[in-house]
């Protein structure tokens, strides 16, 4: 599992049919900052991902990725490689808080 933020959404009219439906969200996938361990920072990368908790545009979000994708009900039977699992509330490193929901808002 990874913690990523949600960057923007991707349409794709044309798919297998059991992809209809799904929403795909595009993530980057964030890391404690090495030097001061005191935030989250992103990583460059980006990923499209299969939303299956209702996740939004800048949120946090937890990642699975290749089997452990397919594992909910949700996507058991898509062709999929990364799915949302979870919407962050807040992230404790080393007992100080370094990402709070409530605070972005």
């Amino acid at each position: 599992m990874f913690l990523a933020r949600v960057i923007g959404s991707v349409i794709a009219t044309q798919k297998v049919a059991s992809m209809k439906g799904s929403k795909l969200l595009t993530v980057e996938p964030m890391r404690v900052d090495p030097a001061q361990r005191d935030k989250l920072i992103g990583t460059g990368r980006t990923f499209v991902c299969v939303d299956t908790v209702g996740a939004g545009q800048g949120e946090m979000v937890l990642i699975v990725q290749g089997s452990s994708a397919r594992m909910t009900p949700e996507v058991e039977k898509l062709p999929v490689d990364a799915t949302i699992i979870g919407i962050i509330d807040s992230v404790n490193v080393e007992n100080r808080v370094i990402f709070d929901a409530k605070a972005q808002g």
